[in-house]
């Protein structure tokens, strides 16, 4: 255990160097598409971003513009042009075909590319997450700090018949998660949700989810989730970890217990430092909701 421990506090410092290398030798494909702008966004996504920020915005009204599925609270909108994503999808592929250093998205996901060490970071998924997506999760996720979603991380997993073809039953790292189907042709590989992390039931009821391309599914990170095997073709996957940093401080999502925070680079995993005399007072969260 203290070997893995010490594996996972390297894994930022090596992220950091590769990030530099990135930075310094890589020779973007499609420099636009580091640079968020509304023509990236489906025109009906960004309708729905008016709604949520408009004064009279409630949980109701959004919900005649997305699509819901049974009671988990699992969410599908639509979030990018198809042209978008095929440029995206042709800048990941131009960098998996180089020679720079890649890092993987996590122990689960062995093909894919972190983004934040792609550059993408500050002039794409932040702006992304505080400009157009905090809108829609402050009314769909208020008990869950939706409204205060202050760091991410984001990545791009890859499925494919000669890599990897699904992905068993997990739970995120996060608050709140967007899954956006960004391409190519495959078939089958839906999703499937069970219970809450914190509510397990002996007998688990899960329901299938078909990804849609272009359009994303927004889910609770506790929900159990896994995505079932692809029969052909190949599937690219834009996930943001999103994190609530006045959640997760009093509570560890993954452990359940008060974190222990250590020194970190980055977003840390969401969590921040709180000075004893501005501890937040209890909150009832369930009363919010």
């Amino acid at each position: 255990i203290e070997a893995e421990v010490q594996r996972r506090k390297q894994l930022i410092h090596q992220s950091v160097e590769r990030k530099a290398i990135i930075s310094k030798c890589y020779k973007r494909k499609h420099p636009e598409v580091y640079i968020l702008q509304d023509s990236f966004l489906a025109p009906d996504f960004l309708e729905i971003v008016r709604y949520c920020t408009s004064s009279d915005a409630h949980l109701h009204g959004l919900l005649r513009y997305i699509e819901s599925f049974s009671d988990k609270r699992i969410y599908r909108l639509p979030v990018f042009t198809e042209e978008f994503c095929q440029a995206f999808m042709d800048e990941l592929e131009n960098f998996e075909q180089s020679d720079m250093p890649k890092g993987r998205p996590n122990t689960m996901n062995n093909y894919g590319v972190l983004l934040n060490e792609l550059g993408m970071d500050e002039t794409f998924i932040t702006p992304l997450r505080e400009k157009y997506l905090q809108p829609i999760t402050a009314l769909l996720y208020p008990d869950l700090g939706g409204a205060c979603l202050d760091s991410h991380k984001a990545f791009v997993v890859k499925y494919s018949l000669r890599e990897d073809l699904d992905l068993s039953s997990h739970y995120d790292n996060a608050e709140v998660t967007l899954n956006v189907s960004l391409g190519k042709d495959f078939t089958e590989g839906n999703l499937y949700f069970g219970d809450f992390s914190q509510d397990p039931t002996p007998m688990p009821k899960y329901i299938e989810i078909e990804h849609v391309g272009a359009q994303g599914l927004l889910h609770r990170g506790g929900q159990i989730h896994g995505a079932l095997p692809i029969a052909s073709g190949e599937r690219w996957n834009l996930i943001i970890w999103m994190r609530s940093s006045a959640i997760r401080n009093q509570l560890c999502p993954m452990c359940n217990k008060k974190p222990e925070l250590v020194e970190a680079e980055g977003f840390g995993d969401g969590f921040t430092e709180t000075l004893e005399d501005d501890a937040p007072e209890t909150v009832n969260l369930c009363a919010l909701w």
